[in-house]
């Protein structure tokens, strides 16, 4: 018979990962669709990495490496959190794993119990409730609008926490809003969880580099919560290594611990030339990483002043990472022809179909008015995609 496991059933597919695939579709049948769904910086690996990587080959590095990481990877880790964020972890507080995300659930498998609640502010990442999901843990929604740019309040968090609350899980910078905590606004937070011992804090960092506020902010400055932080980050997307798949922690050594023994047990140790490589993004040149960050800006700054320039659209200033969540309710319940627009579902697809932009309703990440637009293509194909968009939502009425 043909049946998944219960754990299974109850999860929902990615949405971002389906609306790339049927851009995808749509791209192999010869129809010219802008993806603006997907969650990849466009450049490539910067040079220097890929001759590590070429290097490692040739050094042989085709042996299983160690679970948490080779020591000169996660001695590296340490050095830059105590370089870039001013923050002192030990090697033995630093996991490797295969990409931020396997990062996040080993941290959720590890801490989280049957019956356990894990706040997640939304707008949220399409991930993190089924991920906690996967745990046999509760998702608890903390809804922050437009209006407070996507930011939870300490007064939100105080109210939402209960005696079953084991972790809150948020990004800073946030797929998708781009919005992210200033350090007073984390001190805030940090202070209302300094009295819950029992909650772990996983700090989501991977957009740390796609920065356009000048200084990335993280929860773990703060020394009233620090032995409860599990800072996630990576090298995805601040040095375009997506494909690479490889990201890490630094946590309390029990966790650290946990997360290594149950690493053990799915995946080992990360791919060795992947980690090399990353020893030379983390530790060489950065400068294709800020090249890369006054580009985004460059695109961010395009898709505002498009989408301000559209009646009824409301959007927020992100902060961060490479995407726009404007409000697009304006447009539910408009009409062409006898197709209705009843939610952002609805409209993702009719801009797919109708106007050949691929972008992700943002029902998926917790804010059924908004849609999740990336600005990771060129300035061409934004500029493009833009006045598709105009058109095809100046056609509803």
């Amino acid at each position: 018979m043909e049946q998944v496991s219960d754990r299974l059933a109850r999860l929902s597919a990615s949405a971002t990962i389906a609306m790339n695939q049927r851009s995808k579709d749509l791209q192999s049948q010869g129809i010219d669709v802008i993806n603006l769904s997907v969650g990849e910086p466009d450049f490539n690996s910067p040079d220097h990495v890929k001759e590590a990587a070429k290097k490692a080959i040739d050094d042989n590095y085709s042996f299983y490496a160690p679970v948490a990481g080779f020591p000169e990877l996660r001695k590296a880790v340490v050095e830059k959190l105590k370089k870039q964020n001013d923050l002192d972890y030990s090697p033995d507080q630093i996991v490797v794993s295969c990409g931020a995300k396997h990062s996040i659930v080993n941290v959720m498998l590890a801490i989280i119990n049957p019956g356990d609640e894990v706040l997640v502010p939304a707008p949220y990442w399409v991930s993190y409730p089924e991920q906690v999901k996967i745990a046999d843990g509760t998702p608890v929604i903390i809804e922050a609008g437009i209006e407070s740019n996507f930011n939870i309040t300490p007064e939100q968090l105080e109210a939402a926490i209960t005696s079953k609350t084991r972790a809150i899980v948020f990004s800073s910078p946030s797929n998708p809003t781009g919005s992210l905590y200033t350090k007073d606004e984390l001190k805030a937070l940090a202070d209302v969880l300094a009295k819950h011992e029992r909650v772990i804090i996983i700090s989501d960092e991977i957009y740390e580099h796609i920065n356009f506020t000048g200084k990335h902010e993280s929860i773990a400055q703060f020394a009233n919560v620090k032995d409860r932080v599990v800072l996630v980050n990576g090298v995805s997307k601040g040095y375009a290594m997506t494909g690479w798949r490889l990201g890490y922690i630094a946590a309390p050594v029990w966790i650290a611990k946990a997360v290594t023994k149950l690493q053990g047990q799915f995946t080992s140790g990360a791919t060795a030339v992947a980690q090399i490589a990353s020893i030379a993004a983390l530790t060489g040149d950065h400068g294709p990483t800020q090249e890369m960050n006054v580009a985004f800006k460059r695109r961010r700054d395009l898709l505002l002043r498009h989408l301000g320039e559209i009646e009824g659209v409301k959007c927020s200033i992100p902060g961060g990472a490479f995407y726009v969540f404007p409000d697009l309710s304006h447009y539910f319940g408009k009409k062409i022809g006898d197709q209705t627009i009843e939610n952002s579902g609805d409209l993702c697809m009719y801009l797919l179909e109708s106007g050949h932009i691929a972008t992700v309703p943002g029902a998926a990440f917790g804010a059924p008015d908004c849609v999740r637009i990336s600005f990771a293509n060129s300035d061409e194909n934004l500029e493009e995609a833009m006045k598709r968009l105009k058109s095809a939502l100046a056609k509803l009425s």
